[in-house]
């Protein structure tokens, strides 16, 4: 065992069998993003920062500086405009992108007082801390992308059409897919338990200005990262990393009577090659962790974007119970953070060990 925690680090010796179950995969649009060139380094400028490299505690010790009581907004904080993080490893030597787009916690003054939620309230929709579970996958050779700007503020895993016409004014009302219309387009209107973010309706011209600034930047960096590790590698694989609440899997039908601990989606086939799911769930398996694919999530738009195994780019969304590694209340890491921090750490470095060998050739 890993101090007093629940977590240690396993063996192959120690695997066993998981289960799978489906539901609905999401529908949206996919649309294509444009190449970017990628030198092998952390990159600032427009739209990007440098990502810091102080120790997972001092990164915990910047959060919590940052945000006080969480029931208080930042009075002096300016509006970021940075658009995501990157952090790449010092040789390039895995096919995989590893992106958290729903780790995102700055919340500058201007978006949280145009908000009738607290700070904590807000960050139901966070994928709190998911970026720093995965801090260390530059050491296996892969790439790290994170955004800055939180789920609240902008949807990285949609598509920039789906606006709310409930929110966003001069947005014809029509035929709405189920997540716009339960309030969870591009530009949410709620966060979770369907509490509204606003007090009233936000101009067009902001919605778009969100998109230009944040939305675009992101997903031209994660196409440029995926560009890079195919022109490299011929093949690509996106580990798309997302949190859950516990209450989302504790609902599940009563067949599980071991809730999953990790929920991985590729969108019942589509987004990825057997075998490269294959290799991902065995991995997290081997780490001692109950895992489904595809229910009670199953992946939206980047999974179906981004996942296309005939031309050798794979995508798959990977959901962590929260309450592994934090208290979902307080939104604050737990007791075992540190220690499932490790154990992700194993993962990471065995899905970055695929190569194009065990992948199957992109179709011509």
């Amino acid at each position: 065992m890993v101090g007093t925690t629940r977590f240690e680090l396993v063996t192959p010796s120690m695997s066993t069998k998981c289960s799978t179950a489906e539901l609905s995969a999401h529908e949206t649009l996919a649309t294509s993003c444009p190449k970017n060139d990628w030198d092998g380094q952390s990159r600032a400028g427009e739209g990007v920062y440098n990502q810091s490299r102080e120790g997972a505690q001092e990164l915990l010790a910047i959060e919590f500086s940052l945000y006080g009581d969480f029931r208080k907004p930042r009075a002096e904080a300016p509006m970021s405009k940075h658009a995501f993080s990157v952090s790449m490893p010092e040789n390039l030597t895995s096919p995989v992108v590893f992106a958290s787009p729903h780790s995102g916690s700055d919340y500058d003054s201007t978006f949280l007082q145009a908000s009738i939620l607290d700070g904590q309230q807000i960050r139901s929709s966070e994928d709190a801390f998911v970026d720093q579970l995965f801090a260390d996958v530059p050491r296996f050779g892969a790439p790290l992308l994170a955004a800055v700007k939180p789920c609240a503020f902008l949807d990285l895993n949609r598509a920039t059409e789906e606006l709310d016409p409930a929110l966003i004014e001069d947005v014809p009302r029509r035929s709405q897919n189920p997540r716009v219309a339960s309030g969870l387009g591009v530009i949410p209107r709620v966060v979770a338990n369907g509490r509204a973010i606003y007090r009233g309706k936000l101009p067009r011209q902001e919605a778009q200005r969100r998109i230009s600034q944040f939305w675009h930047p992101y997903h031209d960096a994660l196409q440029g990262l995926l560009t890079q590790a195919q022109d490299k590698f011929g093949q690509a694989v996106l580990i798309d990393c997302h949190s859950m609440p516990h209450e989302a899997i504790a609902t599940m039908p009563a067949r599980h009577t071991n809730l999953p601990e990790v929920v991985l989606g590729d969108r019942f086939g589509s987004s990825a090659a057997a075998v490269v799911m294959d290799r991902i769930e065995a991995a997290f398996v081997r780490a001692g962790l109950r895992v489904v694919r595809n229910a009670p999530f199953a992946g939206a738009y980047i999974t179906q974007t981004y996942g296309r195994p005939s031309r050798g780019q794979h995508a798959v969304q990977v959901e962590i119970d929260r309450s592994l590694y934090m208290d979902e209340a307080r939104v604050r890491p737990n007791s075992d953070f540190f220690a499932f921090k490790e154990l992700l750490g194993q993962v990471a470095a065995e899905i970055a060990l695929m190569d194009q060998e065990e992948m199957p050739l992109a179709a011509e």
